[in-house]
């Protein structure tokens, strides 16, 4: 035998015996390493389910590893083994990341490395032996770790898949049941849905109004966050997508009857978004019709197209009002032209009047707080209410309640209140 035979001989006989004493220590060094391990990766802690799964996939891992440098196994025939392959799979329906996952591999390589590499100068007299050993065994277990990671990472990524579909599906179903009406099981739903239902809540629908919007689902879940914040609440809310541009969503407001704060809009006006927020609800039921008041608060707001504000409450009595207007809207536009006359022209100026009008009214015939509401002079105010008088064609105490009703109806419901062809009166504004 050459001399480099016998320092081959010598090099591979070094690395077979530190994987034989790897396996030889197998339940004291994965104990190390679940020390390491569960003490450094923040997601994993709190659940013992998932740590006891670490504890096995880290003893199976290094069981395999062992195998895998006595034997110099290639990277085809390396096999990610079952407990880490339940483990990658677990994570994945937990919804913890696969960075969690990954970073694991990268700790325990650490850890078992330099273990091995620690062995290996203890126990080897001639130096370069030990290097040229220590060598090979860092280069056959990057080898595992790469090969194994890809395994488990894709397995991973189509277990989150499968889970995040069936999730969605058992979701979709709750939330039929509950929108119906439907007799259910109110804990179980619970634990479905990650969300409380025995509280008080705000239904929300989120959609872009505008088709040209860059906003995407995780914007619009983003903007649903931002909003429970800006009313007050402190809980998750839960987001449903709908389609690729709309979304439902609950905002849990806790014992709270209300919310406690005002929207927060932002740019939804330029980034083509639309809210609409139902009454809040207690329980169930409450899930059930402010859900349900969200929706008609939205109908309203689509009906106003490029008109709507950025969120339309239907809590507000006139979009309450607007939306039992919107119901029939032939009847709706007929009152319109009836009560408004030469008002219920599409033109700016008469919606100036309309506007300033149903305002005036509201605020029982006072020109003053008009004033300070709309933004004017007093005497601007009094210009336009004698203008709009003029254009209607008759005082405003005569049909007071279908004035006020016609107005409320071209405020939050548009052009589509308005009558297709109106007598030509003067609408100056």
């Amino acid at each position: 035998m050459t001399s480099e035979d016998d320092f081959a001989s010598r090099t591979a006989a070094r690395v077979t015996a530190t994987a034989d004493r790897m396996s030889g220590n197998l339940t004291q060094l994965s104990q190390d390493l679940y020390g390491v391990l569960a003490g450094a990766i923040t997601e994993l802690q709190g659940d013992q389910v998932i740590l006891e799964m670490l504890r096995a996939s880290i003893e199976s891992n290094l069981e395999t590893v062992a195998q895998v440098v006595r034997y110099d196994l290639a990277p085809a025939e390396i096999q990610a083994p079952p407990a880490a392959v339940e483990y990658a799979r677990r994570l994945a329906q937990r919804g913890i990341s696969s960075t969690a996952l990954l970073r694991a591999y990268r700790l325990g390589q650490e850890q078992a490395l330099a273990w091995s590499l620690d062995r290996i100068a203890a126990e080897e007299p001639d130096p370069l032996v030990a290097y040229t050993a220590g060598q090979t065994f860092t280069a056959i277990t990057f080898r595992y770790i790469d090969a194994v990671s890809e395994q488990v990472l894709v397995i991973y990524e189509a277990e989150r898949e499968r889970w995040l579909a069936n999730r969605n599906t058992v979701r979709a179903a709750i939330l039929a049941d509950l929108i119906d009406a439907q007799a259910l099981d109110v804990g179980a739903a619970e634990a479905a849905l990650g969300y409380r239902l025995r509280q008080h809540h705000v239904g929300v629908v989120l959609w872009q109004a505008d088709d040209d919007s860059a906003s995407e689902l995780r914007d619009l879940e983003r903007l649903l966050i931002r909003l429970a914040r800006s009313l007050g609440s402190t809980g998750q809310p839960l987001f449903a997508a709908q389609d690729r541009a709309t979304a439902w969503g609950w905002i849990p407001l806790g014992r709270s009857t209300r919310w406690t704060g005002e929207p927060d809009t932002g740019d939804l006006a330029a980034d083509g978004v639309r809210i609409a927020l139902g009454a809040p609800g207690a329980g169930p039921e409450g899930f059930r019709q402010s859900h349900l008041d969200a929706l008609r608060a939205q109908y309203v707001a689509t009906l106003a197209q490029d008109r709507a504000a950025a969120v339309t409450a239907f809590s507000q009595a006139e979009v309450r009002a607007a939306a039992l207007l919107a119901v029939d809207l032939e009847s709706t536009r007929r009152l319109v032209g009836d009560t408004l006359g030469g008002l219920a022209e599409d033109t700016e100026s008469a919606e100036r009047l309309r506007e300033t009008l149903r305002v005036f009214l509201s605020t029982r015939n006072s020109f003053a707080a008009t004033a300070q509401l709309v933004h004017l002079h007093k005497n601007t105010v009094k210009y336009r209410v004698d203008r709009a008088v003029e254009a209607r064609g008759r005082g405003l105490d005569e049909d007071r309640l279908d004035l006020e009703l016609a107005l409320i109806a071209c405020r939050w419901l548009g052009t589509a209140a308005l009558p297709v062809l109106v007598p030509q009166h003067n609408a100056r504004g």
